[in-house]
């Protein structure tokens, strides 16, 4: 049985809200086995993209070597009735549109895209707190658990109870979208400057808080009640609800590029407070209800390690199961499960998911050579006799390396396939990394990545069994360790960390371990390979533009080292600049002004740049086929910065004249 499962919606318009259906994605199910799985991001380069996932089934079916006349059937990760209503909204609220429903939606799209005809009784929808709890269930290896689900909303459930075994998943309580912890942690963080998306940020701010600086307004909002629940304050209508109590007491929202102060570091840890506090009073209540010795936690709050750390450190459970892609991502995968069990193919246990290594590779030796040395005239590139051994060693001397190997992960996590790397020891590498790499705040934490062999030697990883491949938890630094680990250990001590074993990802393993022989710590800085304006690499072309767009040392794709040749704005002249899809321009005047340009990317949030008249032209005639040089003639100083600005932020891709 060959099930495809996806999340995302269906490209109605360019700039659908960016909370809706968001995190589209494609996962391909073959007898209950995930064997690909990865997210649109990846391909449209939009981060959390809301986009029909085209490219994520393309790569799917590319990966197993099949056809769309191979798949038996689609899961979708809502059920028919939500995507069914969401659709009437939007065609009440916009009747210049079509009226089409889900089915209908889903049939274009595949036939537009694959000339795929599939029959409507081969599209089955699925609810969606139901898809994530199969999601993790079916890679967990174990023969029975508690699930519990907890995100910003299903349909009309926040946070839903299963009792999973012989086959089976058993509803045993719902919490109603009013009681959304998800939504709770979403409507405060904009207190803080943040938004959707930002909610791992201010996770990484409330450690330099105080959480009992705001404890009584956060305590406002809620009340603890038997068996496990809970009240939340009513809101008043189209009213965030957490408004009130901060107003009252005079909080000042931060605006987004403010000064973070110590006000916002305590809310930050009073909000972190709150989310520990009902998401334990839920948990506490089903493991003891239940008798179960088993969690699996997913949905978009399970993506919250401290809280998962913290759910380790409470021994309620001998063992816990996060998935890597326990946001709506995952729910893709669920879909798929359902599907074939409604066609007689019912889930049976399969192994436990170690590896998350499940999306496209960078290509064959020959593909990835050709890849790289079309860029010969910018890079210099070296295959290494040992690139594992190179690698150490430039590590170890202090270098910051951009890593791509092998095939991509699943999930919003780079676990060794698509990192940036640096030794994890001086303080100053975390610095340099937020500042010079992924340019944010100098809060925020970075992994460390260990081999099991020394993992006890650096952390806690508590009583509790769990899988710590996938940097779900945060634990804490043994104490005698913190000092040496300077760059990965955080504020409070702890550190969201990651095991890499020989057998989820057997070259890292070995980089690692000799690391480890050439300095005495077996332990990198592990960080995802993008910069702020992008997702994840993916491609080598993706690996290429983050490395010459930031200031990595050294980038390592697969066998080869590559070395930038000298400053990005020397480099651009040979280049093609191609506008993306979402690329688009626009000129304002307003009488007495001069005609202003602007760049930006057409989707629900997406940036905006000023840019100069020269740029605008250049822009303006970009077809894809011809060079900066030839789009603008004589390239000046300013005009050379401002494109290499306009390139960090992906407002346009360059590329080798082919």
């Amino acid at each position: 049985m060959l099930t495809l499962g996806i999340s995302g919606h269906f490209d109605l318009l360019p700039g659908l809200y960016r909370t809706y259906m968001h995190d589209a994605t494609a996962c391909l199910v073959a007898d209950g086995e995930l064997v690909v799985a990865v997210e649109e991001e990846r391909f449209n380069r939009i981060k959390k993209t809301n986009k029909f996932p085209a490219g994520a089934i393309r790569a799917c079916l590319d990966l197993a070597g099949v056809g769309p006349g191979d798949v038996d059937a689609l899961g979708y990760y809502f059920g028919r009735d939500l995507v069914d209503l969401g659709l009437g909204n939007f065609h009440v609220a916009t009747p210049v549109q079509p009226v089409r429903w889900g089915v209908d939606l889903l049939q274009d799209r595949l036939r537009e895209h694959f000339d795929w005809e599939l029959p409507a009784d081969r599209i089955m929808f699925t609810r969606h707190h139901l898809a994530h709890a199969w999601s993790s269930f079916a890679r967990s290896g174990m023969a029975d658990a508690l699930v519990v689900v907890m995100d910003g909303r299903g349909e009309h459930t926040s946070t839903t109870i299963y009792l999973a075994g012989s086959g089976e998943m058993r509803e045993l309580r719902s919490y109603s979208v009013a009681h959304s912890l998800g939504q709770l942690y979403q409507d405060a963080i904009g207190h803080v400057g943040y938004g959707f998306g930002d909610e791992y940020k201010v996770m990484g701010l409330a450690p330099y808080g105080d959480p009992a600086t705001y404890r009584e307004q956060f305590r406002s909002l809620y009340t603890l009640l038997p068996d496990g629940d809970y009240a939340m304050t009513p809101p008043m209508p189209d009213i965030n609800p957490t408004v009130a109590a901060f107003y009252e007491k005079g909080f000042v929202a931060r605006r987004a590029g403010e000064p973070v102060t110590q006000e916002h570091q305590d809310f930050a840890a009073g909000l972190q407070e709150t989310l520990e506090i009902l998401a334990m009073h839920v948990l506490t209540h089903w493991a003891r209800q239940t008798g179960a010795t088993r969690l699996c936690f997913t949905g978009g709050v399970a993506h919250n390690s401290s809280l998962n750390g913290l759910i380790l450190r409470s021994g309620l459970f001998e063992e816990v199961f996060v998935h890597p892609s326990s946001h709506d991502a995952g729910a893709a995968e669920g879909a798929a499960i359902v599907a074939a069990a409604r066609l007689g193919t019912p889930h049976t246990r399969v192994g436990r998911l170690t590896s998350a290594s499940l999306g496209p590779d960078l290509g064959t030796p020959d593909e990835v050579e050709r890849a790289l040395r079309a860029w010969s005239g910018i890079v210099e590139v070296e295959r290494a006799a040992d690139v594992v051994d190179a690698t150490a060693e430039l590590l170890a001397g202090g270098a910051v390396v951009g890593w791509a190997h092998g095939r991509s992960e699943f999930g919003p996590r780079a676990l060794g396939n698509r990192s940036i790397l640096a030794d994890a020891r001086p303080v100053e590498n975390r610095d340099r990394i937020n500042a010079m790499v992924k340019k944010r705040e100098g809060f925020r934490p970075f992994a460390p990545a260990v081999t099991p062999e020394a993992a006890a030697t650096y952390f806690d990883l508590t009583g509790t069994k769990a899988d710590h491949g996938f940097m779900s938890f945060v634990v804490h630094v043994q104490e005698d360790r913190r000092a040496e680990l300077g760059a990965v250990t955080h504020v409070d001590g702890t550190a969201r960390v990651q095991v890499v074993t020989p057998g989820a990802n057997a070259r890292f393993h070995q980089l690692i371990t000799r690391f480890g022989e050439l300095t005495g710590t077996p332990v990198l800085l592990n960080t995802s390979f993008n910069n702020n304006a992008e997702p994840i690499v993916q491609t080598v072309h993706d690996a290429l533009t983050t490395y010459l767009t930031t200031e990595i040392d050294v980038l390592v794709v697969e066998d080869f080292l590559v070395r930038r040749r000298g400053p990005a704005a020397r480099a651009l002249d040979d280049l093609v600049l191609t506008l993306r899809p979402v690329t688009r321009l626009r000129q304002d005047w307003r009488p007495g002004d001069e005609v202003s340009g602007e760049v930006y990317l057409d989707y629900s949030f997406g940036p905006s740049a000023k840019v100069s008249p020269t740029v605008f032209d250049l822009l303006a005639a970009a077809d894809g086929e011809s060079t900066v040089a030839a789009l603008a003639g004589t390239l000046t100083d300013e005009v050379r910065d401002e494109l290499v600005s306009l390139w960090q932020r992906r407002f346009f891709s360059l590329a080798p004249k082919a």
